[in-house]
């Protein structure tokens, strides 16, 4: 099982270098943000995002393993992609500024949910129960960074319709929802 270990510190280091370089992006999302409650949640994750890092130490340093980076290309171009989006969002309407970020912060976070499940597997096999543990907890806060984003997108891409197709539309018959849950957004 040596080449499963080592598989799973790969990993782990991968996603080191991951949370450090979403450490430094995260700041960034929460200044583009306009709207107050997708600020917040950007400036949420970065303590979550935060903590995610001293986990993998913990994992790491639990598996007698040095708590180095590996670098990963996968990250440093979803980074690159966020900030072109929040480049582009200065020419954007405030909604549609936001609901780039919310898709450009998603890219991140499936990249993070494919990862930790992958790593969680592994030291399930390798019947590292603690490492599996934190690796858990990590993966439930990615996923529910992410259905947080889903949730918080909804009543932007009603409220980017309603402007868009001038404010009096039934939003059902576009296909978008009804037009009282709208007004609400």
């Amino acid at each position: 099982m040596p080449e499963l270990k080592e598989l799973l510190v790969e990993q782990l280091q991968d996603l080191l270098h991951v949370e450090t370089q979403l450490t430094g992006a995260l700041p960034k999302m929460a200044e583009a943000a306009h709207n107050p409650k997708l600020r917040e949640a950007f400036e949420k994750h970065l303590g979550q995002t935060e903590m995610h890092v001293e986990r993998l130490k913990q994992a790491l340093s639990s598996m007698n393993e040095r708590s180095e980076p590996k670098p990963c290309q996968a990250i440093v171009g979803l980074i690159e992609d966020a900030r072109k989006v929040i480049q582009e969002g200065a020419n954007r309407s405030p909604v549609a500024a936001d609901l780039a970020c919310i898709g450009a912060a998603q890219k991140a976070e499936h990249l993070e949910i494919a990862a930790y499940g992958t790593a969680r597997t592994l030291a399930r096999q390798l019947g590292l129960v603690n490492v599996a543990t934190l690796l858990s907890h990590t993966l439930g806060e990615e996923e529910g960074a992410d259905h947080i984003l889903t949730m918080m997108s909804k009543p932007l891409v009603q409220q980017l319709t309603l402007d868009e197709l001038g404010g009096d539309v039934d939003l059902e018959t576009v296909g978008v929802g009804s037009k009282s849950r709208s007004r609400r957004a």
